[in-house]
């Protein structure tokens, strides 16, 4: 059985999309809805997050499609514009600034998932 690099990314891209939902629903249960917003605005912006790096990845591979020069711009500055949309969440929407951090942390437990479910499958074989 041979590893499939993009039905892996599309996993984990679910999985980040499971997390956000199942974290925001938690955060909700826990710590009511505008917490529950914030992990859910940060788990956003970690699924976009993760898309341009896959996007920036395909492009310097050589994978067809997409303009090389834009996302290299987007990934190049993408602190700033993580960094600008926490702060709007923030300061602008009043949101708990934990909540969005722990939800930026979506795509890590997803790519921590991945790993287990890897393992799991590649056991057996």
């Amino acid at each position: 059985m041979n590893f499939d690099y993009d039905r892996a990314l599309a996993r984990i891209k679910r999985l980040t999309v499971l997390a956000g939902v199942a974290g925001a629903a938690a955060m909700a249960i826990m710590r009511g809805m505008e917490p529950a917003a914030g992990f859910l605005a940060g788990a956003v912006i970690s699924l976009l997050n993760f898309q341009g790096l896959c996007k920036l990845s395909g492009v310097l591979g050589g994978s067809p499609g997409g303009a090389a020069r834009g996302w290299a711009v987007l990934i190049a500055l993408r602190y700033v514009v993580v960094g600008a949309a926490v702060y709007v969440i923030v300061r602008v929407l009043g949101i708990t600034p934990l909540a969005v951090l722990v939800g930026l942390l979506a795509v890590f437990a997803a790519v921590l998932l991945e790993i287990l479910y890897e393992l799991i499958l590649y056991a057996r074989t």
